[in-house]
């Protein structure tokens, strides 16, 4: 078990260490229209949307990531599905190619499943095989994943919006076809904490004790009729860097399938230094 543990903290640091340069974007904006009924409860109405999505049951997702630091900008996708009931999910993440931009250096999308506190990743590359899971405690992860693994948990995005204070009404808009009501404000991390859901809380704590330069992070929420989250955009400080994290929501009701790695199918060996 001992040795276990130390393969998963190695795996850990090394996830942590090359994909910590991983985030996203997306737009937003308008006039506070203060005669409309979405402005009557923005911070109760923001707060609510986790719960919203624990009763649509399951959606498709798509995610991606921009990171900023000093002149150097680097921006990961991803595309998947998540069941926000068995709190499960699948991504397929594509990293950025090779500084050469030749397609030699095209890198095969990494795929993750989310489940809970823990994070599976193939395709990791530095030494482990192809056929081969890395398995990563997110909570031994400084900002407990919602940066590391290049794409933010989509449950543990909505769960940040338990902590939404600030929250004002921006504007109804459309995203993706569908009918949105804009809301902007900033997540107070402590209590996002105190009131996240328990396979979550603790790898939020460790975020914020460890991995956020400051204690309030931005964010940009985008809710439909039925108060489900179809967007959401966080702008985390972390380091010297800041990452702009994007999660999109559609297609509810979509079947989401995950099966998580049998004990022979991990990594137990030692993940390259890069």
């Amino acid at each position: 078990m001992g040795q276990q543990r130390g393969h998963r903290s190695r795996a850990a640091a090394a996830g942590a260490a090359a994909l910590m340069a991983l985030g996203t974007a997306c737009a937003g904006g308008g006039a506070v229209a203060s005669d409309d009924p979405a402005a009557a409860d923005p911070v109760g109405t923001v707060r609510a949307a986790p719960d919203s999505l624990v009763r649509a049951g399951s959606s498709k997702a798509r995610t991606a990531m921009e990171m900023a630091s000093g002149g150097t900008r680097v921006t990961v996708t991803g595309r998947g599905g998540y069941d926000f009931r068995r709190r499960v999910g699948r991504l397929d993440v594509v990293l950025p190619q090779d500084p050469a931009g030749s397609p030699a250096g095209r890198r095969p999308p990494v795929t993750e499943l989310l489940a809970g506190g823990d994070l599976y990743m193939k395709n990791r590359g530095a030494g482990v095989p192809a056929d081969k899971w890395v398995h990563i405690e997110t909570a031994s992860l400084s900002d407990g994943n919602l940066v590391t693994g290049g794409a933010t948990d989509p449950f543990a995005a909505a769960e940040l919006l338990r902590g939404a204070g600030e929250v004002t009404y921006v504007e109804r808009t459309r995203i993706g076809g569908v009918d949105v009501r804009h809301y902007r404000g900033v997540v107070d991390l402590a209590r996002a904490v105190r009131t996240a859901s328990k396979e979550h809380r603790t790898a939020l704590r460790t975020a914020v004790e460890k991995g956020f330069s400051k204690s309030g992070v931005p964010f940009d929420a985008y809710l439909d009729g039925r108060g489900r989250l179809r967007e959401v955009r966080h702008r985390f400080r972390v380091a010297d860097a800041t990452v702009v994290s994007t999660t999109s929501l559609y297609g509810y009701g979509a079947p989401v399938r995950v099966r998580l790695p049998a004990a022979g199918d991990i990594f137990t060996g030692k993940i390259a230094e890069r």
